[in-house]
C-alpha cells in the first residue's frame, strides 16, 4: 500500500481514538474496547494487535485525568 493510504487510515484511526477517549476514557474497559472496535469498523480501517493494546491501555490510563489521548502510530485500511 502507499504511503498516502497509510496515512489516511493512520488519520481516520486517530479520528476514532481521539472520539473514544473524549467521550469513554472513564468507561468499563469492555465499552472502550467496543467502542474503539466500532468505530475502526466504521472508519474502515484497523490496528494491528500491538497498537491497539497499547492504544487502549493508553486510553484506560487517561482515568487519572492527568495523560492526553493516544496517538495512532499506524494503521492500515480494511480490504
Amino acid at each position: 500500500m502507499s504511503d498516502e493510504v497509510n496515512q489516511a487510515a493512520t488519520e481516520a484511526a486517530q479520528r476514532v481514538v481521539d472520539e473514544v477517549s473524549s467521550w469513554q476514557y472513564s468507561a468499563e474497559d469492555r465499552v472502550i474496547s467496543d467502542e474503539l472496535d466500532n468505530g475502526l469498523r466504521q472508519a474502515g480501517v484497523r490496528l494491528d494487535d500491538d497498537e491497539r493494546s497499547r492504544v487502549l491501555a493508553e486510553i484506560d490510563g487517561m482515568k487519572d485525568e492527568h495523560s492526553s489521548a493516544p496517538q495512532v502510530r499506524s494503521a492500515t485500511p480494511v480490504e
